[in-house]
Formats: C-alpha cells, structure tokens, sequence
C-alpha cells in the first residue's frame, strides 16, 4: 500500500513522477487547464492511459496540499474505503484511473458549496477530452449520483465502454445500508472481470 499523500516526501515523490509515459499526455491536459482551474493531477502509480478501468467520482475533497491528486491515496475518508474497496475487490491499481465528474480543485478560502447544475456540465463536457486520453478504456464505474449524470455523456462520446454503476465509497453513503459495502466490492469486482 502506497503511502498517503498528506506527507510532504511521498507527495515530491509523485511529482516526479509526472512525466512518466503512462500519464504524461494526461498530466500535460491538466496543466494546459492551469490558468482558468485548478485541477488535480492524475496520480502516477496509477494506470493512466493504460488503465482499462476508470472510476469516475464526484469532486475532489477538500484539502490544502499542493499540488493535488486525484487518488486512492489521498488522506480523506471516502478515498481510504474506496482503496480498501479495490483491494477487495481485487482490482490491480495499474488497470484503474480514476478523475471526477466536476474535477477542479475547491478555493480552501471560500466556504463549502454544494455542486450546481452548471459545474456538473462542465465537468462532464471536460470528461470527453479525458475519455479521448485513456486508448485502452474498456469500462467505466460512476460512483455515485453525480457521476451517474455522466452515463449519457460517456455513451455518446465512447459507445463500445461497457458503464456500471455503484454508490459513492463517502463514509455517508456506505453508512446507509449494510448493503452498500458489498455492492461497491460487488460492483468493483464485475469491473475488472469485464475489462479483461
């Protein structure tokens, strides 16, 4: 298990690690985003435009380390139980990348905002610019409901991706139902099954 992406030496390390040729057409497509939105990088240890798996997820949490990623190993408590998901689920980390439905990073200064209507579509049109980027992208997992706005979107600009949906991995949405865990592991498992 990777370390978490609070510690200042393991987030060095995967700046680094930007340009390797996995994730550097995706890295560079974040940083062309720089001066109007602050998006996360996609995370080096992941599959990038190898994965065959993308798990599309909300937004990205709160938090005020930089540069960000969008990773299993970010320190918040939905990334921790979608990580133990995964390992559930046996999902190897290099055929999965995962981003989200509205993707730029949170002002830390501004209070909390709900997402609007007009961030969901931004985000989702920004999605086919990423979809254009993963050649090997057999499935997509929507997690959650904000994600599910995505299903169309993701239909019409890629048609032969097989889509499931999951509820989100947020500790909120687990704690629901004793049912939710082992559709998200359920779910997660049928993903890697398909994309073989």
């Amino acid at each position: 298990m990777a370390p978490l992406l609070d510690d200042v030496a393991e987030l060095a390390r995967r700046v680094e690690l930007l340009s390797l040729p996995h994730v550097v057409a995706l890295n560079q497509w974040v940083d062309t985003h720089a001066a109007v939105r602050a998006l996360p990088y996609f995370d080096p240890l992941d599959g990038g435009a190898d994965a065959y798996i993308l798990i599309l997820l909300e937004a990205p949490a709160r938090h005020a380390m930089r540069p960000r990623f969008v990773s299993r190993d970010n320190p918040g408590p939905a990334q921790r139980n979608l990580q133990r998901f995964l390992a559930q689920a046996a999902v190897a980390r290099a055929r999965t990348v995962l981003w989200n439905t509205v993707p730029w990073l949170a002002d830390e200064q501004a209070p909390p905002a709900r997402l609007g209507v007009a961030a969901v579509r931004a985000g989702i049109a920004m999605l086919g610019d990423v979809l254009d980027l993963l050649p090997c992208l057999r499935v997509v997992v929507l997690a959650g409901r904000t994600a599910r706005q995505a299903h169309a979107a993701i239909e019409a600009r890629r048609p032969g991706l097989i889509v499931l949906e999951m509820p989100h991995p947020s500790p909120l949405s687990v704690c629901t139902s004793p049912t939710v865990a082992p559709q998200i592991v359920a779910t997660l498992a049928r993903a890697a099954q398909l994309a073989r």
